[in-house]
């Protein structure tokens, strides 16, 4: 099974939907795990997050105003610095962790 392109954005969210190899290589099943109810909320990115979505859908908008979508199954990076609108249109449950 092999990953298909990652989509980026210009507030430099990158999606893609990855291997199971790829998930294995990066230790995901290790990472914390975080939910979220239905809610909107604003965030900002001390550092970069790099997440996998085992439920939900999500809308991010960042500080510029380009909206970005994403779901279960989708592995997710925001960059140190994004300031941001989420918006959780499903309830999420993600895996999680942060590096600089």
């Amino acid at each position: 099974m092999h990953e298909s392109s990652a989509s980026e954005g210009a507030s430099g969210i990158v999606v893609r939907q990855p291997s199971a190899d790829t998930l294995a290589a990066l230790g995901v099943w290790g990472w914390p795990v975080w939910s979220k109810e239905v809610s909107v909320f604003d965030w900002h990115y001390d550092e970069t997050e790099t997440c996998y979505l085992l439920a939900g859908e999500v809308e991010v908008t960042s500080s510029h105003g380009e909206p970005v979508q994403f779901g279960a199954g989708d592995l997710v990076t925001f960059p140190a610095g994004l300031s941001c609108r989420w918006q959780v249109r499903s309830p999420v449950q993600k895996h999680y962790r942060f590096s600089n």
